[in-house]
């Protein structure tokens, strides 16, 4: 009978990407939306699932984010800076936010040339 002294370990590889490729996802999804928000109602708001684009939020406490991670006006003027012209922007800003505050992001998407822009508000 033959001895082995060696042990196959391809099978736990392939396991082991599995479940890698798993909990990327899953954690994709739960990444998404953590940012509290409390936006401006609207009558005529279009639904979320229609509108893409990459996302710039202000919070309640005028915290600029720039795709999910939080930035500062420089870093998000060098975000902007980086996109093409026809890049669409969606602007999530919670309805406590000082305009001026608003203003300010719209100015830096401006002096991008970024004029593709959905504000997104809640339906009634």
């Amino acid at each position: 009978m033959k001895r082995i002294d060696t042990v196959n370990v391809i099978p736990f590889i392939d396991i082991m990407l599995v479940l890698l490729a798993i909990v990327l996802t899953t954690a994709t999804f739960i990444y998404q939306g953590r940012i509290n928000l409390d936006l401006a109602e609207a009558e005529h708001a279009e639904s979320l699932s229609d509108i893409e684009g990459v996302e710039i939020a202000i919070d309640a406490q005028e915290q600029l984010y720039f795709n999910q991670a939080a930035v500062d006006k420089d870093a998000l003027g060098e975000h902007l800076s980086l996109l093409i012209e026809r890049t669409p922007v969606v602007l999530y800003v919670d309805k406590t936010v000082r305009f001026e505050r608003f203003v300010t992001v719209i100015d830096l998407l401006k002096a991008n040339k970024l004029e593709t822009l959905s504000i997104v508000a809640r339906g009634n």
